[in-house]
């Protein structure tokens, strides 16, 4: 016979709870980025309450200073440092359906259990596929989708990300801290890549001034590892290796590679600046299970996650398009 809801809510929550966290895994099992910015609550991570945005402050020019002598005028003029970025909240679901003829046809209630676990794992696979491909989408991919790292190094002036075009923000000396950083000329992937990477997205020359992360495709990854290998130059991925992804650690960089990054890309990330704003109200949550209407008793819930990839510093990333 076909369970009734209150079964199927049991059976659910033991799915989610009694695993130890094995269950909760999967939704970050096929994506280091979604385990280290989500699940690790790592990078620029933040929790929003409410609203439509994730507003982001930016801090792109210095205040008033300068050396001075005895007797001299200091200036109180306030500098307009401050401007704030918003990504749009992104909403993104996952179905999971038992149908009451599935059910019926079940051989026992382990049968039947097994049934309701599969079809929660399918959904749970599902918006982790949906969710670490759009981690990569360019501008223009959809409104509904993330603010992708392709968007996000976008070299458009006009083009806005986090709502402002790269020429809404100018500093004092004429630079453009908004400014997308990306090289379509074709290269081949090697040492030299992950050196200019660090080099032109650098900010700063401490430790947290230049990229620590570069993620490509697995072939790319491949060659970088086979080069490193030989010339024993590199430790195990540090931060990859704790959450049981594969990764090379070089001049501080963790390299890596991710099946979801598109072909011939490359991005230089530093995790700084760079993360996930999540509603606090729709980290991977569930809604109960629900007899769809109009059918014979089959049933239906939905597995939800509300937020978007965002950025407080667009000058701190660097992107290949051309890799080969």
């Amino acid at each position: 016979m076909a369970l009734s809801l209150t079964e199927l809510e049991s059976i659910t929550k033991d799915y989610f709870l009694l695993d130890k966290g094995k269950a909760v895994d999967i939704y970050f099992n096929d994506s280091f980025l979604l385990n280290w910015f989500i699940k690790q609550k790592k990078g620029l991570y933040d929790t929003v309450p409410g609203g439509q945005y994730v507003v982001i402050p930016l801090d792109y020019d210095g205040a008033e200073s300068g050396f001075y002598e005895k007797g001299a005028t200091l200036s109180s003029d306030d500098r307009t440092s401050i401007n704030a970025a918003r990504f749009a909240i992104k909403h993104i679901y996952s179905n999971a359906t038992v149908y009451r003829i599935d059910e019926l046809q079940a051989n026992g209630a382990q049968a039947i259990i097994n049934l309701v676990a599969n079809r929660l794992e399918k959904a749970q696979k599902q918006i982790n596929k949906d969710m670490a491909d759009s981690i990569y989408d360019a501008a223009g991919a959809g409104s509904s989708r993330f603010d992708g790292l392709r968007a996000l190094c976008s070299s458009s002036t006009s083009t806005k990300y986090g709502d402002i075009a790269e020429d809404d923000l100018v500093s004092d000396d004429g630079t453009k801290p908004w400014k997308g950083n990306i090289s379509s000329t074709a290269t081949a992937m090697s040492l030299d890549v992950i050196r200019d990477a660090r080099r032109l997205a650098k900010i700063g020359d401490g430790a947290e001034g230049k990229p620590d992360m570069f993620v490509t495709t697995e072939a790319l990854y491949q060659i970088i590892e086979t080069i490193l290998q030989a010339q024993q130059r590199f430790t195990e991925g540090i931060k990859t290796g704790k959450a049981g992804f594969t990764g090379v650690n070089y001049l501080g960089t963790e390299i890596f590679p991710d099946d979801f990054c598109p072909s011939g890309y490359g991005f230089a990330l530093n995790s700084k600046h760079v993360g996930f704003g999540v509603h606090q109200d729709g980290n991977f949550v569930r809604l109960p299970w629900a007899i769809m209407p109009d059918s014979a008793g089959d049933r239906t819930m939905k597995i939800l996650f509300d937020g978007n990839l965002i950025c407080n510093n667009r000058k701190a990333h660097y992107c290949y398009s051309s890799l080969s």
